[in-house]
C-alpha cells in the first residue's frame, strides 16, 4: 500500500527524544509540533531548510507534552509572527505557565515557556498550508491530544495515538484515572477515518493497515490484562527518555533524579512498594541492559 505524502507536506523526524515535525508549505506555511527543546537548534534549521528560507506563519501542537512542544519557544522566537494553536483543554495551563499541571515537573522534563494564540477545536478543520484538515479528538495518551486528518490523500497525523508498532505511554493511567477505554475509542476513531498514510508521532511515515491497528489493540489489550506490565513500561519510557536527553550520567546524580521525579514515584508507591526505590530503580535498568537500551560503566549510565 502506498504511503506518499500529499503535495507540500514534510516530516522531519529527529529521533525518539523529539517528536516529528509535520510541515506544510504553501502561501501560508504551518508546522505541526516542533520537539524537544534540546533539539530547538536543529529543529530552526530544518524548518529553515524546509521552507527554503520563507517564514511559518502558523504552528499547532497536538497535546502539550514535552517532545511535541518543546521547540515552540525557539520557533516563537525566531519568528515573532507566528500564530501558536494549542488543545483547548490545556490554555489556562499555557496562559499561566503551570509546569506542574503542563506534566514537565511531574515527568522530570524541560519545556521553555511559549505563548499561545488560540485553541485546536475537535470537530473544526485547520488550514495547514495549502490544505484543510479535520481536527479529531483522540484521548488515551494525553485527555487533551488530537490527530488530525486530510481527507483527500487520507493522511492522518497521529500523535502518540498510532504508531506503526503501537502507540505511546497512557499517562493518565500512571495517576491512577482509567484511559484505556479512551485509547480503545481512539483506536475506534482510526479506524472508521481509515487513512492511507499515517504520520506518527515518533518513527518513519508508514501506510496504514488493519495489521497496524491490530498490532495497537493487541498491546492495549496487554495492558488492560496487566496494569503492571503497563506501568513497568511507563517506568522505562521514562528513564530512557531522561537517557536519551543527558546521554551519560554519573549513576548517582541519575538515581537523585529518577528518585525525585514525582511520575516516578508515583509508579513506585502504586505498584512496585514491595522493593525499595533504589531497588526497583535497579531493576529498571538491568531490564534497559538486557534490551540494549543502556549501559552501566564504571559507575556512569550511558544511551545505547
Amino acid at each position: 500500500m502506498s504511503h506518499a505524502l500529499p503535495a507540500g507536506v514534510q516530516v522531519l523526524e529527529r529521533g525518539w527524544l523529539s517528536a516529528n515535525t509535520v510541515v506544510c508549505g504553501g502561501e501560508q506555511p504551518a508546522l505541526v509540533d516542533s520537539g524537544y527543546y534540546t533539539h530547538a537548534p536543529q529543529t530552526l534549521a530544518l524548518v529553515d531548510a524546509a521552507l527554503g528560507g520563507a517564514a511559518p506563519a502558523l504552528l499547532v501542537n497536538t497535546h502539550l507534552h514535552s517532545d511535541h512542544c518543546g521547540g515552540n519557544a525557539a520557533l516563537q522566537s525566531r519568528y515573532p509572527a507566528l500564530r501558536t494553536l494549542i488543545p483547548a483543554g490545556q490554555a489556562a495551563h499555557v496562559q499561566t505557565w503551570n509546569a506542574e499541571a503542563l506534566s514537565y515537573t511531574p515527568t522530570g522534563q524541560q519545556c521553555p515557556s511559549f505563548r499561545m494564540d488560540g485553541t485546536l477545536r475537535p470537530g473544526s478543520s485547520l488550514q495547514l498550508g495549502d490544505l484543510d484538515w479535520e481536527v479529531h479528538a483522540a484521548p488515551g495518551h494525553d485527555p487533551h491530544s488530537v490527530v488530525l486528518f486530510e481527507p483527500q490523500s487520507r493522511t492522518l497525523i497521529s500523535a502518540d495515538a498510532l504508531w506503526e508498532n503501537g502507540f505511546g505511554v497512557v499517562f493518565p493511567e500512571i495517576e491512577g484515572v482509567g484511559a484505556f477505554k479512551e485509547v480503545a475509542d481512539t483506536l475506534d476513531l482510526i479506524e472508521r477515518l481509515a487513512p492511507q498514510t499515517v504520520i506518527p508521532g515518533h518513527g518513519p511515515v508508514f501506510a496504514y493497515s488493519a495489521d497496524v491497528l491490530g498490532r495497537a489493540r493487541s498491546r492495549l489489550d496487554s495492558f488492560v490484562k496487566s496494569p503492571l506490565r503497563h506501568a513497568q513500561h511507563a517506568a522505562k519510557v521514562l528513564l530512557k527518555f531522561k537517557l536519551l536527553e543527558v546521554q551519560a550520567q554519573d549513576y548517582a546524580e541519575f538515581e537523585r533524579w529518577a528518585l525525585s521525579t514525582p511520575f516516578l514515584a508515583l509508579l513506585h508507591q502504586r505498584y512496585f512498594a514491595d522493593a525499595s526505590p533504589q531497588q526497583w530503580l535497579k531493576a529498571l535498568i538491568t531490564d534497559l541492559e538486557k534490551a540494549k537500551a543502556a549501559r552501566l560503566e564504571a559507575g556512569r549510565l550511558l544511551n545505547s
